[in-house]
């Protein structure tokens, strides 16, 4: 259904709205709820504020604020434990409107003591102190409410919304609060203030019942007693780097505070000094009504923006810079006598400007973000507990510093003021310093445990010590357990050390199972050593020893020795020897023995390649393979290929490339083509190593043969893994497209990741010299670049314009090009970046939306190319439309110009190189539907095209738009190899009456 014109105005105007406060459609709510919340809340507490400031200066002094800080940090506890108590209780969103109300309904009390003279200097300190510890538990109400309602991209773009309320009571109550003294006195304005705090609480209370789903539904406490095991794993998940994350935050905020009360103590000493009451009243008010302006228009148009662009930890550390900038140019300002009270007046009126600018800009909105990484389950708790308790402790804290300050100062002689002040602001810029650094290290921790969270639990063994690996080897292979698991250990411990594997293995062979006797003496195999023959020659010994662990025995004790004697194979060459161990006897002494004894061997073996048994015939060729010598066998081969036992023939494949014998090497590769010979094929090429690479480029290269068969091409030849393997591989992926370049980058990923710590210098070395960063780069820029053209495509095809079953597949096929440029996107990334983290954000991407969110931050924080920007506007959830646009502006690689979808459909086809079979062929068949006149070059080229139904949908596209340009290329076609085209021609000819060639028929 259409929009009407004056609807469409709206929405166009609330979309260009939305995006000049930086939100996107369906956050608008949630955001506008929250932020009038925030800001009836503030306006009510500021009015207090404000009008109780001078009164309490003109009563007690500056001198006073330690106590109020001390004093307010006891409240603050006391209301922490109340926050937390009432979770305990209730719900989490009933716990968020009474704290609302808990704020508001002592200010009922502060207004009638007021009116009683004996109880006003008191209710004074009183209103004071709360104003000082409802601060923090304000900021906390929001910060968790925030939480449930976003996630963390989310926060990003609405949190400086939200928090830009307070900015907006300053700026009400700034200038306004001096104008009701005046007209209706304190007593009213009080009044005035609870009327506004119960409005908010009131708003909070419907966005909790609208918003009911992104709170828990039962209270903390009912949560914990109905799953313990959930409880005990919330508190394990606050151990290692999740805790260390927390006592950093914690430390964080600690650290927020006391330079927040420490400059706010400054600030108003120097007020005290230098104006009366009456003048400290109008002073603060317009310094907070011009100070909220400034801060309300850089939330709104800016905090998000440099936020997501910048990140969060840059913009973060701009208040400690500015901090210790401001600071040291004060007290170094302040040194000539004639201008020191002044340079410190200024100075730090200065210093209380950019901090609270800052402070309630951009700190403030990354505030909830901080408390991202920690899991969901403990979040709440977490926020609670740094909130509650170390923003009152920091209260405290500056307070008893102060104080204690003051007396020493006062008891070494120090009562000058202008030292004073620079001793507390020194202090300042110290505690700034130790700030940053808490800042950067925050910063690592809090990537890490986003790629924590987001992995689940992968395991990885890279940073493993090998020692303590092969001592858990040891303890699993010796205790009683299940085989399954020994056999794991096994395996493991010949990948991670396999050249050392029998020091392990071979004492403890005789302990072992036959399976694992099996598996333990293949292991050691590989790497046959002298020093283990003496335990490996006991296994010859055992009594009625199963066959095949008698010739792998035989076989690693022949293999590691240096002297032998031939004349003890003979035994084991009989016809009542079993298969295999005769067979590896017989290769032993092709392998080992003179021309006689080779001829012995060779009549053996001959007798086991002809035999009716299968088994026989298998073990013949695989002791073929272990000979290194089949020439004299050779003529069996033939027969062997065409054996009608699998088996065999899988053995005589392996044993063409155990010998290399070239005459046999297309074999390989006709083995290729069949499922039942694939992996035989495989193993057997990966073996002949540089030897195979000619003839596998040839055929990867090949586009007119299948393409499961030139992929398994391309995996051979990354298998084979040598520096000529590498480079053409690296070679090709620059100039190849598509699902091939996929395929190799796969190959790539997979041999770049299983070198783990260790850096496989081969291949680290081909991608240096041949690509460097700035190639992987470059092919990062082409991949986004192809994603902006199929995002132009798709938008200049969208159902408004074109509609059909055509057009929907065509549709379908540009959204799975799109899909595989973003897939080939996070390939290259590892390249650049940690693997494992773009491995999470890439899994992350494909869950829910606070998953998403995850895998946005972590990409936003690992990714470090030219073009980051682009690729995050690409993953963004966005219509895309939007995405098109913001991406035309981010980068000159994107430039969309809107085109008529005929002119689109030609400009794909232009591509088509890029594109795939399947999205070409939906190409013609649109056009054909819609009557769309293509070029020549474009329908001769794809009549060559390697795909049958690529040809196919050409066919079908002339046939409607130009039967006559048909007709002279129909004789040319009648030669097809694809059977189901060669029946279309002939379809055609027969319908337009033509003779079909002599040639074709």
């Amino acid at each position: 259904m259409s929009l009407s014109g004056p609807a469409k105005e709206i929405q166009s105007l609330k979309g260009r709205f939305l995006d000049l406060i930086n939100l996107r459609p369906g956050e608008e709510e949630r955001t506008l709820l929250m932020f009038a919340f925030y800001t009836a809340t503030s306006m009510g507490i500021l009015w207090l504020e404000v009008s109780s400031a001078a009164l309490f200066l003109d009563a007690y002094g500056a001198a006073s604020l330690p106590w109020i800080y001390i004093f307010s940090a006891g409240v603050g506890l006391g209301l922490s434990v109340v926050y937390s108590w009432l979770q305990r209780l209730f719900p989490l969103r009933r716990v968020i409107v009474i704290i609302a109300m808990l704020m508001a309904v002592p200010i009922l009390g502060f207004r009638w003591g007021l009116t009683v003279p004996l109880l006003a200097a008191p209710m004074v300190f009183s209103m004071r102190l709360w104003i000082e510890a409802i601060y923090g538990l304000n900021d906390l109400n929001l910060s968790v409410t925030a939480n449930q309602l976003f996630n963390i991209r989310e926060i990003k773009r609405a949190y400086p919304i939200i928090s830009s309320g307070n900015l907006v009571a300053d700026v009400i109550s700034g200038f306004s609060v001096y104008l009701l003294l005046k007209l209706i006195g304190l007593q009213n304005v009080m009044l005035l203030a609870f009327v506004v705090m119960v409005a908010g609480a009131a708003i909070l209370y419907h966005l909790s019942r609208s918003y009911e789903h992104a709170f828990p539904d039962s209270p903390r406490r009912q949560a914990e007693d109905a799953e313990s095991v959930e409880s005990f794993r919330s508190r394990q998940r606050l151990q290692g780097p999740i805790q260390q994350y927390v006592v950093l935050l914690f430390s964080f905020f600690v650290l927020a505070q006391m330079l927040l009360f420490s400059i706010e103590f400054q600030f108003f000493n120097q007020l005290e000094t230098s104006l009366d009451v009456d003048a400290i009243a109008v002073f603060l008010g317009f310094f907070s009504g011009l100070l909220g302006l400034i801060e309300l228009f850089t939330q709104w148009f800016t905090s998000s923006r440099l936020i997501e662009r910048e990140g969060v930890f840059k913009v973060a550390l701009v208040l400690p810079s500015v901090i210790v900038a401001i600071g040291v140019t004060t007290l170094v300002g302040s040194y000539p006598l004639r201008l020191g009270l002044v340079v410190m007046f200024v100075g730090l009126i200065v210093l209380k400007f950019f901090d609270e600018w800052l402070r309630y800009t951009l700190v403030a909105t990354t505030r909830p973000i901080l408390f991202q990484p920690i899991p969901d389950q403990v979040r709440s708790t977490v926020q609670s507990w740094v909130g509650g308790i170390a923003e009152p402790l920091a209260m405290g804290g500056t307070g008893v510093a102060i104080l204690v300050t003051i007396a020493v100062c006062n008891r070494v002689g120090l009562v000058d003021t202008l030292v004073q002040a620079r001793l507390f602001l020194l202090s300042t810029v110290v505690a700034a310093l130790v700030w940053f650094a808490i800042m950067v290290m925050l910063r690592s921790r809090y990537l890490n445990l986003l790629v924590r969270g987001a992995e689940r639990g992968l395991l990885t063994f890279s940073d493993a010590n090998l020692r303590v690996l092969k001592r858990a080897f040891i303890e699993q292979l010796e205790k009683p357990g299940l085989d399954a698991n020994k056999r794991s250990c096994i395996e493991l411990l010949s990948h991670i050390d396999p050249k050392n594997v029998g020091e392990i293995l071979a004492p403890r062979l005789a302990e072992l199972p036959p399976a694992l006797q099996r598996q333990s003496l293949e292991a050691m195999l590989e790497y046959p050593n002298p020093a283990y023959t003496v335990q490996v020659q006991e296994m010859l010994e055992v009594p009625n020893q199963a066959p095949e662990i008698l010739a792998l025995a035989l076989r690693y004790v022949w293999l590691a020795q240096e002297r032998f004697d031939i004349n003890d194979l003979r035994p084991y060459l009989p016809p009542e020897v079993d298969a295999v161990v005769r067979g590896t006897a017989a290769s032993l002494m092709l392998r080992r023995g003179n021309l006689q004894e080779r001829a012995e061997a060779t009549a053996t073996l001959r007798k086991m390649l002809v035999h009716d048994e299968e088994r026989e015939r298998v073990m013949g060729c695989r002791a073929l393979g272990e000979a290194d010598y089949m020439e004299s066998l050779s003529i069996y081969i033939d027969d062997l290929l065409q054996d009608s036992s699998l088996r065999v023939r899988r053995a005589i494949l392996e044993a063409i490339a155990a010998t290399q014998y070239k005459k046999y090497y297309p074999s390989l590769l006709k083995a290729l083509q069949y499922k039942s010979t694939r992996e035989a094929a495989v193993t057997a090429l990966t073996r002949l190593g540089n030897e195979a690479l000619p003839m596998l480029q040839e055929l990867a290269l090949d586009s007119y043969r299948p393409e499961i068969l030139r992929n398994q091409a391309w995996q051979v030849i990354g298998n084979i893994g040598t520096v000529p393997a590498l480079e053409f591989l690296i070679q090709n992926l620059v100039t190849t497209w598509g699902s091939t370049r996929r395929h190799i980058l796969r190959i790539l990923l997979s041999l770049y990741q299983e070198s783990g710590v260790k850096r496989s210098a081969l291949i680290d070395e081909a991608l240096d010299r041949m690509l460097g960063r700035s190639g992987i780069e470059e092919l990062l820029n082409t991949e986004l670049a192809f994603a902006g053209q199929m995002l132009a495509a798709k938008v200049d095809l969208a159902p408004s314009r074109v509609e059909g079953i055509e057009a929907d597949l065509l549709r379908k096929a540009l959204d799975g090009l799109q899909a595989d440029a973003t897939e080939r996107l996070f390939m290259l990334l590892r390249f650049v970046s940690p693997a494992t983290a773009i491995q999470a954000a890439q899994v992350s991407l494909s869950g829910s939306a606070a998953q998403w969110a995850r895998g946005i931050e972590i990409l936003d924080n690992v990714v470090d190319v030219a073009n980051k920007r682009s690729i995050l506007i690409l993953l963004d959830r966005r219509l895309d439309a939007d995405k098109l646009k913001l991406l035309a502006l981010s980068t000159p690689l994107i430039a969309y110009r809107p085109m008529p979808p005929r002119d689109r459909l030609r400009q794909l086809l232009d591509l088509r190189n890029f594109l795939s079979d399947w999205a070409i062929a939906c190409c013609f068949h649109l056009a054909r539907v819609q009557r769309w006149n293509l070029t020549a070059e474009h329908t001769l080229a794809s009549l060559q095209h390697p795909t049958g139904f690529v040809r196919e949908a050409v066919l079908t596209y002339l046939a409607v738009a130009s039967p006559r340009a048909l007709r002279e290329l129909l004789p040319l076609m009648e030669q097809d190899a694809d059977p189901l085209v060669l029946a279309q021609v002939k379809q055609l000819i027969n319908t337009y009456n033509l003779e079909p060639s002599p040639s074709a028929s």
